[in-house]
């Protein structure tokens, strides 16, 4: 039964120390097999007055927005066409990649390729998953899409996936798999 003792300067928002338990949990599960039920995660809260380091009193930094709300508000502006919004959460370099290997770096470039697929869509998501290695994140969304065929009938139930790379609170890639092609053809 493994017991992680970890060490905050005080001032950390409940649901900031609520996140950082559950991914040490996360990581003992991963990394020794242990069971969650059997993770013990205890964080202690050093007054300010208290906590020094270079000689330095010190007061806790802000917690970084989380990447899966990068990515929701990233995926919510440009599903309203927000372009400007949308390319504020882009890293330089940014690249995305899209079936058939269509790769695009900016958002125009994408919106213009769009526009022969479909006149609109709509992602409803079944889940997200994020995982990290060091100022990294990765993360995965899933779920259906719907929307409007450039005919104007409607589709849904699409299945989807993208995954974005994140490093430092910016989004660096998007590859993004899905099977609107199969269903706009006709296969089944």
């Amino acid at each position: 039964m493994p017991m992680i003792e970890c060490t905050l300067i005080s001032g950390y928002e409940a649901h900031t120390r609520q996140m950082l338990a559950e991914r040490l949990t996360d990581a003992a599960c991963a990394t020794i097999g242990a069971h969650p039920d059997l993770v013990i995660v205890t964080i202690k809260e050093v007054a300010s007055e208290n906590y020094m380091r270079g000689r330095i009193k010190r007061n806790p930094a802000k917690a970084p927005e989380q990447p899966e709300a990068i990515i929701r508000q990233f995926l919510d502006a440009m599903e309203q066409r927000a372009l400007s919004r949308a390319s504020e959460f882009l890293a330089e370099g940014f690249e995305m990649v899209f079936p058939g290997n269509n790769r695009f770096q900016t958002l125009d470039q994408l919106v213009s390729w769009a526009k022969t697929r479909y006149q609109s869509v709509h992602k409803t998501y079944d889940g997200f998953d994020t995982s990290f290695q060091g100022n990294e994140a990765r993360v995965s969304c899933f779920g259906t899409l719907s929307g409007i065929w450039p005919d104007g009938t409607a589709f849904e139930n699409i299945r989807f996936i993208d995954r974005f790379t994140l490093e430092n609170g910016k989004i660096t890639s998007q590859n993004v798999w899905n099977d609107l092609a199969e269903i706009s053809s006709g296969a089944e």
